[in-house]
């Protein structure tokens, strides 16, 4: 969270940098080049490479291409695709491949910063380009697949801002892959713990799936591409049977041998601290102002059931010790004074809010590096807690406040003692507190759903030592987690469940991000390591509340999408989520601040969704 206006960055649009990344490309031998001939057994696997047949057999991101009659290289029809916002307007197709095999992917394309490539290949993955307009040029690359590669996604896109390209006569060279089959139907389906709400299940692989099926009392709940899933918002107390059939272009294998389970009683872990079914959580600017302007807190208004008070800040980076105070007059001058604040908790509390302290943000780093400072940490925060009478805690490290140490590799029994102390401090603080105390988290897309790629150094280091390192601590903690609001904003790109990248902006984002923590997922691609799903009711997604707030603003007919989709499997675009969440506890938004600066669009809108 920033106290300031957002981070400025890529996407890189300066013709002079892009004259650099042509240089580096041609240095390498990327750009076009003449196909070398084609072996007598190899034949062209691309389907409708020349889009005679409309769209058929591939999937454009976002809606964003379309066939059109002119201009054309060769026929009657040719691709045309629109970049839109932070979408690049990628349409791809996946081909069946032989592995260890050669194979010359071409093109012909028009238009400006318009790309060839292929990713899957099981060993590089290539692309190609060109940043000339004009008429249609071919581009080429040529790749080779690994030992057990069996498919290729090939693919065409554009860049952002920029106008709409055109394609046609693509082609994949090579030796066809052998024909797919059906597979057989998954063994060793198992079940793991239940909790009140979840089952976890874990089946062997089957050969030749590219995907499975999971079905509940024989009806499907959800689809998946690893050998584990979690079904989630499911009875106390109740038995239930499941199965899982295996998936691939050929078809749906029979279904496995059923297991029942009879889930636990109660709530099923962490409470809900008391939040309405459907919950709007915001931050505010309590102890500094910024361009947004301050708000007092008997102003925020009654949309808001979580007010996350913005920031406690430590002395220093080690020390654990935690301050906050309210902003200061001479920054903040229609600032409330400190009893007015006090009353006005009150009053929110009694009208069904909660009012928690949020820690960290941008320029609050928290590293509790030894056990001093984990004890600091505990004793100043409940301190804060007691002086304003608030009902929890809001985690909100950033920064380099989390990193794994070289050696931590696996998320179910972390051993840096930064994380290690935070696991320690915050359950402390909820023993102290009881089961009515709310903990929240607001970590970034790079602390958790890019730990699906990467985690920490990684097993041979060199890899940023941050990469997933949220997920230990949300994973120790699952018990004790009120909700996750991950920010989906200040983000690059992320590799979603469909292992395709997603881009900040639109409902396509905030569905692949919400989907991997609702199915869960491998970390660092280890099916030995899966992240258990969480709970629907324990999830909301988080978004800047206008344009100024952060990069990566979505508007909010895209963030209706996003929840129809979700909640209610409609208005999905092109990504396929593994299940349907009707649960879902809401949405997260930075900040109260700046939607009172948007004359409350983002909470009216949550409101209107919602019917409240």
């Amino acid at each position: 969270m920033e106290r300031t206006g957002p981070r400025t960055g890529p996407p890189v649009r300066h013709s002079g940098l892009l004259a650099v990344l042509s240089a580096v490309l041609l240095a390498a031998g990327t750009l076009a080049a003449t196909a070398p001939a084609a072996g007598a057994a190899d034949a062209d696997l691309a389907r409708n490479g020349g889009f005679e047949a409309g769209l058929d057999g591939w999937s454009c991101t976002g809606g964003s291409g379309t066939v059109v009659s002119t201009p054309v290289h060769s026929g009657a029809s040719a691709l045309k695709a629109t970049p839109a916002g932070s979408d690049n307007a990628r349409c791809s197709q996946t081909v069946t491949v032989k592995p260890g095999s050669s194979y010359t992917l071409a093109a012909w394309v028009q238009g400006s910063y318009v790309y060839l490539g292929a990713s899957g290949t099981g060993t590089t993955d290539v692309s190609t380009w060109t940043q000339s307009p004009g008429a249609y040029k071919q581009l080429t690359t040529t790749f080779r697949t690994g030992p057990a590669t069996t498919s290729v996604t090939v693919y065409t896109h554009g860049w952002y801002g920029t106008p709409a390209y055109h394609a046609d006569d693509l082609t994949l060279t090579g030796p066809g892959g052998d024909p797919v089959t059906v597979p057989a139907a998954p063994a060793g389906l198992r079940a793991g713990a239940a909790t009140a709400s979840s089952v976890p299940l874990s089946w062997t692989a089957s050969a030749g799936a590219t995907g499975y099926r999971v079905y509940q009392g024989g009806t499907k709940v959800m689809d998946t591409t690893g050998t584990s899933a979690t079904v989630t918002g499911l009875a106390a107390s109740s038995a239930y049977s499941f199965q899982v059939s295996a998936v691939n272009a050929a078809g749906e294998s029979a279904k496995s041998a059923a297991v029942s389970v009879t889930t636990a009683a109660g709530g099923g872990g962490g409470g809900d601290g008391g939040l309405p079914a459907r919950a709007l959580v915001g931050y505010l600017h309590s102890s500094f102002a910024n361009g947004s302007g301050y708000t007092r807190m008997a102003d925020v208004p009654g949309s808001w059931d979580v007010i996350n008070l913005a920031f406690g800040e430590p002395t220093s980076v080690t020390s654990g010790d935690i301050r906050f105070s309210l902003c200061p007059v001479a920054e903040c001058p229609n600032v409330e004074s400190e009893a007015e604040f006090k009353a006005a908790v009150k009053a929110k509390q009694a009208a069904g809010k909660k009012v928690l302290i949020s820690i960290g943000g941008q320029n609050g780093q928290v590293q509790l590096a030894s056990t001093a400072a984990r004890d600091t940490f505990v004793s100043s925060v409940s301190k804060i807690i007691d002086t304003y009478g608030l009902d929890g805690l809001d985690i909100d490290f950033e920064g380099h406040s989390l990193s794994l140490n070289t050696g931590d590799t696996d998320f179910r029994s972390p051993t840096s003692p930064v994380i290690v102390n935070l696991i320690s401090a915050v359950k402390s603080l909820k023993a102290r507190y009881g089961e009515d105390f709310v903990l929240t988290m607001a970590p970034e897309t790079f602390f958790v759903q890019l730990g699906y790629q990467y985690y920490g150094s990684g097993p041979w280091g060199g890899q940023d030592p941050r990469a997933g390192a949220y997920l230990p601590v949300i994973h120790a903690l699952r018990d004790d987690l009120t909700l996750l609001h991950v920010q989906d904003y200040n983000s690059g790109s992320v590799m979603g469940l469909d292992n395709q990248y997603h881009s900040m902006g639109g409902a396509d984002f905030h569905i692949a991000m919400t989907d991997m923590l609702l199915t869960g997922f491998p970390v660092a691609g280890d099916q030995a390591k899966v992240f258990p799903a969480l709970r629907p009711e324990q999830v909301a997604f988080g978004l800047p509340a206008s344009t100024q707030a952060g990069n990566g603003h979505t508007s909010p007919a895209e963030v209706t999408k996003a929840l129809n989709c979700l909640t209610k499997k409609t208005d999905c675009g092109s990504y396929r989520t593994h299940g349907t969440w009707a649960g879902l506890r809401g949405l997260m938004t930075w900040s109260i601040n700046w939607d009172r600066f948007n004359n409350w669009e983002f909470s009216k809108n949550f409101d209107a969704y919602f019917g409240r």
